[in-house]
């Protein structure tokens, strides 16, 4: 998802093909032979298989509102970080408990994603209203998905916890026309070209 918003922002045209992935296509495994989405195909053959990879080439190709540069901040590089290590983790162990190596209760992995991102999102978002200041920037696009699918495990308990400016920064994005656009593809199931 992340990928797919910083394209839009970048207005970069692409072709989007959903991806079964209990069902990987043989010609997706021939290109990136990691066997997990999201894959960018360049017109050159080059394949681009990581989404923060796929953001930064979209952003040095085409930046038309300065998003890549707000977000190289120290403060953004570390919030991406925590959203990218721990955050996940404790998503996955959240989302998925079945799958969780140390067989914790989904609601420490919960408490602690609370613990080690969104209470520091709470804090910058509480005086600001995007990630790199008044402006969104890519950071924004590298995490807001990720505390999405947070939330989408418990919408109610999620909505009720003391998380005021990041409850009103997840509804920005979700409201927002670039999430609207990226969600297309993916309520309509269909390739599509933006």
């Amino acid at each position: 998802m992340r990928a797919r918003m910083a394209l839009l922002v970048a207005e970069i045209e692409f072709d989007a093909h959903e991806i079964a992935l209990r069902n990987k296509p043989s010609e997706m495994l021939r290109m990136s032979p990691k066997a997990t989405v999201p894959v960018l195909v360049l017109p050159g053959g080059q394949v681009v298989d990581q989404s923060l990879e796929i953001m930064r080439w979209a952003f040095h190709r085409r930046d038309p509102g300065g998003w890549w540069e707000r977000a190289q901040s120290g403060l953004c590089q570390d919030l991406v970080r925590l959203n990218d290590g721990p955050f996940k983790q404790h998503l996955d162990g959240y989302k998925y408990p079945e799958r969780d190596p140390l067989h914790l209760q989904p609601e420490v992995h919960r408490d602690r994603a609370v613990a080690c991102l969104l209470e520091q999102l709470e804090g910058v978002l509480s005086s600001q209203r995007f990630l790199g200041g008044g402006e969104p920037c890519a950071a924004d696009l590298a995490i807001f998905p990720f505390v999405r699918q947070y939330r989408a495990v418990n919408v109610s308990w999620f909505d009720r916890q003391e998380l005021h400016a990041t409850r009103r920064w997840v509804g920005g994005w979700l409201d927002s026309e670039v999430f609207q656009r990226c969600m297309k593809t993916l309520t309509t199931g269909i390739t599509q070209r933006f």
